[in-house]
């Protein structure tokens, strides 16, 4: 029987938005109504080789949810269990050290991820060529438009020959022939039994391309099931809250 990729079980994240240096008696039973539970009682598996999709309103736990999936947050309750190796792109360009350039950037990339220098070198070209960057591969980062923080960002993760890849919105910001280039990585990656977590507000590519979408609502899983009939429901969801307005 194949093993999941991900699998989450009764998956839970609160907590506090701020903390009083000096609490007092009061102050402190403000705080603990305070508490804010971001994710709540989230369980399924997303399988090898499965392009999995979140879908939801701003606020309702997606990026939430992607950081405990890259055990990058760890939940207040529940378990989570990774099977493979994880390429996070959460956010565009964190992780960058701004001041340093495109060529600095990938080697630290490369070597927080356990790469040796030998084996960032193998790499080297092939990623900026896919980044179409050489003009501006020795420049720092701070000076990229978000169109080539985009590009480094993606180039360097796909190119460390990971598992698991969790996406954030971040395909968005690429022009269209990245995009489609980007895609059909993807894709590759899919057909030699890799497994993408795309978060995306673009119900039409979430569609055509997740195999199965889990609708967050509040925290929690609301709906889960095939892509296009899960981005039915949400669309049909939002668009009857904006009716009722």
């Amino acid at each position: 029987m194949t093993r999941p990729a991900i699998r989450l079980e009764n998956v839970g994240v609160s907590f506090r938005p701020f903390v009083d240096s000096r609490p007092t008696l009061r102050r402190g039973l403000k705080r603990a109504q305070e508490t804010v539970v971001a994710l709540e009682d989230i369980s399924f598996d997303v399988m090898p080789g499965e392009a999995f999709g979140v879908v939801g309103h701003n606020g309702a736990g997606k990026t939430t949810l992607l950081k405990v999936m890259a055990q990058t947050l760890t939940p207040t309750f529940g378990k989570v269990v990774v099977n493979g190796t994880v390429s996070t792109l959460l956010s565009l360009g964190v992780g960058f050290k701004q001041q340093l350039s495109g060529r600095r950037n990938i080697f630290l990339g490369g070597l927080a991820v356990g790469l040796s220098r030998a084996d960032i070198d193998s790499r080297f070209d092939s990623i900026v060529d896919y980044a179409e960057l050489w003009d501006a591969i020795d420049r720092p980062v701070s000076s990229y438009s978000s169109g080539m923080f985009a590009r480094l960002a993606f180039a360097i993760s796909i190119h460390l020959d990971p598992e698991i890849i969790l996406l954030d919105e971040v395909l968005a910001v690429g022009d269209a022939s990245f995009r489609e280039k980007s895609m059909a990585s993807m894709e590759q990656m899919l057909e030699q039994s890799g497994t993408i977590v795309l978060v995306s507000h673009s119900m039409s590519r979430v569609a055509g391309f997740c195999d199965r979408v889990a609708w967050i609502d509040h925290g929690t899983v609301r709906a889960l099931g095939p892509a296009k009939d899960v981005v039915k429901q949400y669309a049909e969801a939002v668009a009857a809250k904006k009716g009722g307005r």
